[in-house]
């Protein structure tokens, strides 16, 4: 009886936790232009006043070619609950940027930040989200 039971828990767990898992869109940051050969060298902690390159990655193409970018810095002085939105930016992809989009930014205070991505084809749904820290 206990194999029995056991053999189905082991059943259930493999169809639970094994899934198709999808292509979702993504970001990388880097401290240098982003390039093929240092696409890989990703990093997540900055000095305060450089550039901050990133890349958004895309599997699917954007009909609506918009992209609205958002910068959030997480801190517990302000009022909305510790959020404070630093810089917003939409974005026209151009023909040859269909599957990516990449940048830069400058950032001149510490802390805790993570960008947003939104699509204009369902502006209420984050494309993709990823968080990085500026120190001195």
């Amino acid at each position: 009886m206990k194999k029995l039971i056991l053999s189905c828990l082991a059943l259930f767990l493999i169809f639970v936790t094994t899934a198709c898992v999808k292509d979702r869109a993504s970001i990388l940051f880097n401290k240098y232009p982003i390039t093929e050969k240092n696409i890989y060298d990703s990093s997540t902690v900055f000095q305060r006043g450089s550039r901050i390159y990133y890349l958004i990655l895309m599997p699917k193409k954007v009909e609506s070619r918009y992209l609205y970018i958002q910068i959030i810095k997480k801190d517990n002085k302000y009022g909305q609950f510790g959020y404070n939105l630093i810089q917003t930016r939409n974005i026209r992809l151009k023909d040859e940027e269909v599957n990516y989009f990449t940048d830069y930014f400058v950032l001149n205070e510490d802390g805790y930040y993570f960008m947003r991505v939104y699509s204009k084809d369902n502006p209420h749904k984050i494309f993709a989200s990823a968080e990085f820290y500026v120190a001195k």
